[in-house]
């Protein structure tokens, strides 16, 4: 018998499980009540979970009895994992468990995994090729447990993810990683039966049970298929990434959104990628259906990113694809919490609107790629010995993820940079060097150095930071000039007098708005005289007004400080009247009377 064959077994197994269940008494009193928080709005048997279970396991138990598997510590790990976490699912699903519990069984679950060999094998350090497994295989758990949040979601998504498993186990000729990928794959298929109907209701739901041992032996995959691969590529690096994008770009859209609202984590709520889509206009099976094709398209391209196996291909295409996702999540993030959907056809639309954010992807794409080989080039005066290209190759992505991380956590994803100033400076600094920095560890407990030179992480934190900071600080450099040059013979010519903190805020404030010009400043303070601040002269003291206007012929005087004494104040007023220029008080401070606003707008006609 064929593995496909053998893992067929699994779908009369899922279907003959539930249909058992829905006619136990027993069985049909652990139910899902309706919650204000849940989409769900009538009682639903939990009962789907244990029909995927047994599914998996009679395929994998003909599998093993057939000689189509051996029955040896791998496989039976992943089934020892699997069984703790769904016994901690049917547990919760019945009376309820609290975090730290379900947490500590999924722990115990991947400590099984990792004891049975099934590793991170990509990674020579044995301590952080293990918390790598752990974090791993506790994460995709959490991320199906999170994403079973409408009728066929996350079991349309393990279905299509088992499949790229598969293909991607038979290609490294990983018998085990192909039996139980199509194993959870038919699963899926026998539990949809019973929850994304045509017509009607879910009749089941997979509850805690299911999702989690969905996750969790999907995880497992990742690592039997692609990361026990001593000799993995860069495309192999990225095959579980992909195959399971859409869970963890759910994951850590509802975990950042619910931190930064400060609600609980594990908080249940109608706030994830299929909740916002449907509010977007979509039918809860069109959103469904919109995230598997998205799940299958980015499954595809790492399937193909294996047949190539170019490391340069792959990186474009996963810049692509994560240029996609930031796209799809940063619009998602911007979804109103609105109970009226919106018109259809507006989500393909909205997709558009940040243009400039996928531009700044891609600019920062070919920046951080052109400073990693200008270091690497400038640190080994050449192209170096083949081990050194070895490790620049490795380093190279890690340092793509690292850096688009660490722009997403520290802001540079969100700011406008016509404004930017000194705080966006130090955002540039510390994403670079705290990105660099994990980076180093990455490689450091990865590969042997073997020659490699270090000093080159040092040179790249230098010419990154000078060439993002190049784009970004560019921008802003470019607009004003180009605002100064095709406004040049129409702007407001403005002398401001005071250059103390209100005169320098105005400053920057008046440089923002078109058609206007500061050409000076007028203070009493002696220690100004003659400088320049940020480009613009100190001329005179107050009491040479009538001069400074005679001089540089203003089209306004604006006054900060109008908490002077009445009689500097009577000069300026009378300097500007006997000069024909317009004059106005302005006054800036935290606490602002209506009277101070209305006098800060009250220029002179």
């Amino acid at each position: 018998m064929s593995v496909a064959v053998t893992a067929l077994t699994a779908l009369p197994a899922t279907l003959l499980t539930i249909w058992i269940l829905l006619r136990t008494p027993a069985a049909r009193r652990l139910v899902a009540t309706p919650r204000a928080d849940r989409w769900h709005t009538r009682s639903t048997p939990l009962l789907g979970g244990s029909g995927i279970f047994v599914g998996i396991l009679t395929a994998v138990g003909v599998a093993v009895a057939a000689g189509v598997l051996p029955a040896d510590e791998p496989l039976a790990g992943i089934l020892g994992g699997c069984a703790i976490v769904f016994c901690a699912g049917l547990l919760d699903d019945a009376v309820g468990l609290r975090p730290l519990l379900k947490i500590a069984a999924q722990l115990a679950a991947a400590a099984v995994v990792i004891a049975a060999g099934v590793r991170v094998e990509i990674v020579s350090n044995d301590i952080v090729a293990t918390a790598i497994g752990v974090f791993w295989l506790v994460g995709m758990t959490n991320a199906f447990n999170l994403l079973d949040n409408m009728d066929g979601l996350a079991a349309t998504l393990a279905g299509i993810s088992g499949v790229f498993f598969a293909v991607a186990g038979l290609t490294f000729n990983n018998d085990m990683a192909a039996m139980i990928g199509l194993a959870v794959t038919f699963a899926c298929i026998g539990f949809l039966r019973y929850n994304l109907r045509l017509r009607g209701p879910a009749m089941v739901f997979m509850g805690d049970s299911g999702s989690q041992l969905l996750g969790f032996a999907l995880a497992a995959l990742g690592l039997a298929s692609s990361w026990t691969v001593a000799g993995s590529t860069v495309a192999t690096l990225f095959l579980p990434l992909l195959v399971l994008a859409v869970p963890i770009l759910d994951t850590s859209l509802v975990t950042l959104v619910r931190i930064f609202e400060g609600r609980p984590v594990t908080q249940g709520g109608r706030d994830h990628t299929s909740h916002r889509l449907v509010r977007e206009g979509l039918s809860d099976k069109r959103a469904v259906v919109l995230l598997a094709g998205v799940s299958a398209a980015l499954g595809l391209t790492s399937l193909a990113y294996n047949v190539l196996d170019d490391t340069r291909i792959t990186l474009v295409g996963v810049l692509i694809t994560f240029a996609f996702l930031l796209q799809f999540g940063s619009y998602l993030v911007e979804v109103e919490h609105t109970p009226e959907p919106a018109r259809a056809g507006w989500f393909i639309r909205s997709l558009l609107v940040h243009r400039r954010r996928l531009l700044e992807v891609l600019v920062d794409f070919a920046l951080i790629c052109a400073s990693w080989t200008l270091a690497f080039l400038i640190r080994l005066e050449g192209t170096g010995i083949m081990w050194q290209r070895h490790v620049f190759d490795v380093a190279l992505p890690a340092i793509l993820v690292a850096r688009y991380v660490a722009f997403i956590a520290f802001g540079l994803y969100r700011g406008v940079w016509r404004y930017a100033g000194a705080r966006d400076a130090a955002n540039i600094v510390a994403a670079v060097v705290l990105s660099e920095a994990v980076v180093f560890l990455f490689v450091w407990a990865t590969v042997p150095w073997n020659g490699f030179p270090r000093g080159t992480f040092l040179i790249d934190v230098l010419l990154c930071t000078a060439l993002i900071g190049a784009a970004r600080f560019g921008e802003r450099a470019f607009g004003r000039a180009l605002q100064w040059f095709t406004a040049r013979g129409e702007q407001r010519r403005t002398v401001i007098v005071g250059a103390g903190r209100s005169g320098r805020s105005l400053l920057r404030e008046l440089r923002e708005t078109p058609g206007q010009r500061v050409v000076a400043f007028v203070d009493d303070d002696p220690t100004l005289r003659r400088r320049k601040i940020q480009g613009v002269p100190v001329v005179a003291d107050i009491d040479q007004i009538g001069w400074v206007i005679g001089r540089i012929d203003p089209d306004v005087v604006l006054v900060t400080i109008p908490n002077a004494e009445q009689a500097r104040l009577d000069a300026v007023v009378e300097a500007c009247t006997r000069g024909g220029v317009k004059y106005g008080f302005v006054r800036r401070q935290i606490d602002l009377e209506p009277e101070a606003v209305l006098s800060a707008r009250a220029v002179a006609e």
